[in-house]
This record gives structure tokens, C-alpha cells and sequence, in this order.
């Protein structure tokens, strides 16, 4: 019966010493973050507050050491036919909780227009 007590006791004590427990705590730390999707979603959103025009679309998503960088495309004026509307790339940087911690206009383009390809090296 001591026998029995004693592997109870002993497999109590397992438990309570289990590692996987012991990172529970880092592990809540790590699902305050936002997902992807979501900073995807609030940086679009911010920066069509502050800048009051409309997010197209997301060119560019990487995860930094303070947060989130992406490039945004931004329709900055309309025009007719739409071909001709100007577009611009806004870099955007977020914090790691996905607030909007500051942006830049890279680039301005009309909207018919590809990247011009250089040849050559030039």
C-alpha cells in the first residue's frame, strides 16, 4: 500500500515539475500577438484613416525585430478611364501588437503602368 502512496506522490510531484507547465506563462505572451491577417487588417485600415485615402492592397508583409514592415498600395487620385488613376506604395511600419508606429510614400505610379525592367545591370 506505501508502494502505491508513494508512486502517487511521485507522479504528483512529475506533474507539477512538467516542463511544457513551466512555459505556459511565455507561451500567453506570445498570444497577446496579433495574427498576420490581423496586422494586415489594421495597418490597411490606419493608414486609410490618417491618410484618408483607400488601401488597395498589401505588396509586402515581413515580421522585423520591433514589429511588422509592409508596403501598401494606396489610390491617391481617381481618374477616367481608371488605367489612368494614380497609385502610390506606402512602406508602413507596426509595433508587435500591430499599432501603426509610422509611414513613408515610396513610390508614385499610374495605375496602367508596370515597373520599368532595366537590362543589363543598369
Amino acid at each position: 500500500m506505501s508502494n502505491t502512496r508513494n508512486t502517487q506522490e511521485s507522479q504528483s510531484s512529475q506533474k507539477d515539475q512538467n516542463p511544457q507547465d513551466s512555459h505556459k506563462s511565455t507561451d500567453n505572451a506570445a498570444d497577446d500577438r496579433p495574427s498576420p491577417m490581423e496586422v494586415l487588417r489594421e495597418a490597411r485600415s490606419q493608414l486609410a484613416e490618417l491618410t484618408g485615402m483607400t488601401a488597395e492592397s498589401v505588396s509586402s508583409f515581413e515580421q522585423t525585430e520591433q514589429g511588422w514592415a509592409l508596403e501598401v498600395e494606396v489610390l491617391e487620385l481617381e481618374r477616367v478611364p481608371d488605367t489612368m488613376s494614380l497609385m502610390a506604395s506606402y512602406q508602413v511600419e507596426l509595433d508587435a501588437q500591430g499599432q501603426l508606429t509610422g509611414y513613408r510614400r515610396v513610390r508614385r505610379y499610374e495605375r496602367g503602368r508596370s515597373d520599368s525592367r532595366r537590362t543589363g545591370g543598369h
